[in-house]
Parts: structure tokens; C-alpha cells; sequence
């Protein structure tokens, strides 16, 4: 069964679509991205810490989650959205489906908006806070509370998502990266490509 939710922004908009990960309520700074793909990348990007993301290209979710592709320890950003979820990934590599991952992660997620909207709302009047809820549907009440939301300029993001501790990169390149020649060098793995590879 599907569940709805809500976003609400600080200029009075109302956004009503489909909940998908985790349930609850959140606030963040709106803002968009344009890339076709490395949403994974993108949900683990920690410079977008307090923000909730919109995806512009229609369809996310497609090749579903890549454990090896994360960029940080976890999930920093408040909330997704995106215009459609694929449910069902094609990627031999990927082990859960963006639903699951946020379900998992405590990310609340959105999709069914008209996303085109609400990027051209925050293109002309910038980013502005929001409110993402699957528990509060009441349009004032949710309006009311993206107005009364903290900024983030001022507020400390740096002790949110920054390690504990320092760690270090010696992952072996993919299996597929070893069809050209490859070397290590003080345990830094370095792959170089032929020319018969580059004309392939």
C-alpha cells in the first residue's frame, strides 16, 4: 500500500506525492541536482549534510545500490525526492533497491512530485527550508514549520560528518579492471590502458 507524504516549503508551496524509505518527519535546506546517475554518490556525499535533494532526471533508482560505491560512511543529507522510483534495479552488482537502502538508512524519501516545478521554483527563488513529512499531512501545520526551520548558514555541519577516525584506501580494483594491465604501487592499485585497449 502506498503512503502518502508531503513537502512543504518556506514560501507557502505544497508538494503532495508518494512516500517511499523510511517514515517521519525532517527539515533542510531544498536544493536540486541535475546528474543522470550517481545518486548513490550523491546520497552519500557529505557536503550535502541539512539538505534535502531533488533529483531533476526522471527516473532514479534504476541500477538499485552498490555497497562498494558509497562515498562516505553513511547517509548525511535530511531527505530525497525524485520525480519517479524504479522499484525494480537491473545490476548485476547492485544488492538493494534505493527504497530498501533508505528504509534501512532512516531517510525519508518522495517521488510523484512534479519535480520540473519545484527545481524552477528554487532555480528563480534559491534554496530555501523545507518540510518533508509521512506523518503530518496538514498543509498549514507543515508550512508553518518550514517557515519556522533553522537556516544553514551559521549552524556547525563539519562535526556532523566528519570521521572519527582516520582510515585508509587499499581496495583492489573491480575484476573488470584487470582486462588492461594493472599495478601497485605502496599498496596504491594503478591501472593503465594499451593502446590496442584505447582502440578496442
Amino acid at each position: 500500500m502506498q503512503k502518502t507524504a508531503k513537502l512543504a516549503l518556506a514560501d507557502g508551496s505544497v508538494f503532495t506525492g508518494t512516500a517511499f524509505g523510511a517514515d517521519g518527519e525532517v527539515h533542510g535546506e531544498v536544493v536540486f541536482n541535475t546528474s543522470m546517475t550517481g545518486y548513490q554518490e550523491i546520497l552519500t556525499d557529505p557536503s550535502y549534510c541539512g539538505q534535502i535533494v531533488t533529483m531533476t532526471y526522471p527516473q532514479i533508482g534504476n541500477y538499485g545500490i552498490v555497497p562498494e560505491d558509497v562515498e562516505s560512511g553513511g547517509i548525511s543529507l535530511q531527505g530525497f525526492i525524485v520525480r519517479e522510483l524504479c522499484e525494480i534495479p537491473s545490476n548485476y552488482r547492485s544488492t538493494q533497491t534505493l527504497d530498501e537502502y533508505l528504509k534501512a538508512a532512516g531517510v525519508i524519501g518522495l517521488q510523484g512530485i512534479d519535480t520540473r516545478a519545484l527545481v524552477r521554483k528554487i532555480r528563480t527563488s534559491g534554496a530555501m527550508t523545507g518540510v518533508l513529512s509521512t506523518t503530518d499531512l496538514d498543509d498549514e501545520s507543515l508550512v508553518k514549520k518550514a517557515q519556522s526551520s533553522p537556516q544553514l548558514v551559521g549552524q556547525d555541519l563539519v562535526s556532523k560528518v566528519i570521521p572519527e577516525a582516520a582510515s585508509e584506501w587499499n581496495e583492489a580494483l573491480h575484476p573488470l579492471a584487470h582486462s588492461s594491465s594493472t599495478h601497485s604501487f605502496s599498496g596504491k592499485n594503478i591501472a593503465t590502458l594499451s593502446e590496442e585497449d584505447l582502440a578496442a
